[in-house]
């Protein structure tokens, strides 16, 4: 469903798109998804993923505001050069705080904000990396959504019930959203 849209997209237009959701809400499924569809279409495009430039930077990183902050900096900086360089643009990020959302809707070019639908409790029975469990054990106390509330960000361009939908049918329901807005992949 298209809730608010922040841009007048227009057909030939390369996009950023910023998926955005709780841990194991199907952010990074998603997102493999849609590189892989506009590769099928042979369109260029790039996937950046929040775990991976915190993996990329390593224990330099940590889990608090501003280091959650730092990666979405660095996924903004990386995503606007690659727009540049002609790529439509894939992110898969937290986004948890507020900061780094006005962040990224003053700083990325062509934004579409994608929010994938999902309740804590269905991300916490999918756990794939064992984030929630961990938790529960406390063995870590920086989970959002488990350890601090996870807030649904407003504005959105596009929402998706992961929670009742597979990905592949996410990925449908998302490539008919965006047709609405006259953007094809």
């Amino acid at each position: 469903m298209i809730t608010h849209s922040y841009n007048d997209y227009s057909g030939g237009e390369k996009h950023i798109f910023w998926i955005m959701g709780p841990t194991s809400s199907g952010k990074t499924t998603l997102a493999k998804l849609l590189h892989r569809r506009f590769f099928s279409t042979e369109k260029f495009a790039l996937h950046f993923d929040g775990d991976e430039v915190r993996d990329t930077f390593g224990s330099n990183l940590g889990f608090s505001k501003k280091d959650r902050l730092l990666v979405v900096k660095t996924l903004v900086y990386a995503s606007n050069k690659g727009l540049e360089a002609g790529a439509n643009v894939v992110v898969s990020a937290l986004t948890a705080f507020e900061d780094a959302r006005l962040y990224i809707k003053k700083n990325v070019h062509n934004l579409v904000i994608i929010y994938m639908q999902c309740s804590i409790n269905e991300c916490a029975r999918r756990d794939p990396k064992g984030l929630y469990a961990k938790e529960k054990r406390g063995e870590i106390d920086t989970l959002v959504g488990a350890s601090g509330k996870y807030h649904q960000p407003q504005n959105l361009d596009i929402i998706l019930d992961t929670e009742k939908n597979s990905p592949e049918e996410s990925l449908k329901e998302l490539i008919s959203e965006l047709s609405k807005i006259q953007i094809e992949i």
